[in-house]
This record gives structure tokens, sequence and C-alpha cells, in this order.
């Protein structure tokens, strides 16, 4: 991954939706989608050359080949091939590498832990290597509930 940019991207069809009942009140989500389109921008304008832009790491596209989650999102660069999102998530005891969340039920079990992460969430498209950071979103947190009575 170059330092110019985060790994992955956003405009999947992936909405904070796919997080309901996901506090973003802790920290707050972030989405990159202004500076995600600055790029793509930059690369139609000749400004940035393929290269540049689909440089994606093989471990990121082997993840987005094996656990990747399909979108109907044509692909901003190559638009050979739909995007897929992949999730990372970071924290106190985690991995220095992070984990992988390869689905749904794996990320809510993570919410429901009581250190505070983040999930990383990547567009990737398998055909030119092409892969932004489309939003990072607190998670976990949760405090064990006090049983009343």
């Amino acid at each position: 991954m170059s330092d110019r940019r985060a790994p992955g991207s956003r405009s999947s069809g992936f909405g904070t939706g796919a997080f309901r009942g996901f506090s973003t009140m802790r920290g707050g989500l972030v989405d990159h989608r202004m500076a995600r389109r600055a790029t793509i921008n930059e690369f139609h304008r000749g400004r940035l050359g393929r290269e540049e832009v689909c440089d994606a790491h093989p471990e990121l596209m082997r993840a987005a080949r094996s656990v990747g989650k399909p979108t109907n999102t044509p692909c901003p660069i190559c638009a050979e091939d739909n995007l897929v999102l992949v999730t990372y998530v970071f924290g106190a005891k985690m991995p220095a590498h992070g984990r992988l969340a390869a689905d749904d039920k794996e990320l809510a079990a993570f919410h429901r832990r009581p250190e505070e992460l983040t999930a990383y969430v990547v567009e990737a498209c398998c055909q030119c290597r092409w892969h932004y950071l489309v939003r990072a979103i607190p998670i976990g947190g949760q405090r064990g509930r006090r049983q009343v009575g």
C-alpha cells in the first residue's frame, strides 16, 4: 500500500445500515468518500497512473477473493469487475496485523467485546487490484449489563 492513501474505498452499496445497533457515538464513523473521489478523478485526468492506484497487497487480494462481500458497484478504475468489501478489525488485545472479519456474525462478536475496537472496511477489485479505505467504524466497548433485582 502506498503512503498517499489508506487501502480500500467507498460507494459499494455499503451503508451504515449494515451496522444496525452498532454505536458510532464513541469515536465517530470516519468516511473517506471525498478522498476516494479525488483519487479516482486524478486517475481519470491522467495525473495518477494505474500502477499508482492499483497496488493492493497480495494478502488483501487473497482476502477479497475468499471472504470479500460482493457488491453491485463496478470498479471505478477498470470497470471490468464489481468491487468487494473486506473488513479488518484492530484494537487492544488483537494481533498487530488485526483480524479479518469473515462475515457479519463475526463482526457482531467483535462488537460485543469489552475493549474498544475499530473496523476498517476496504473495497477492492480482484481484477485490477484497486483498493481504497471505505470507512473506519468504532465497534466494541460493550460493558456488561447490570442485573436488576
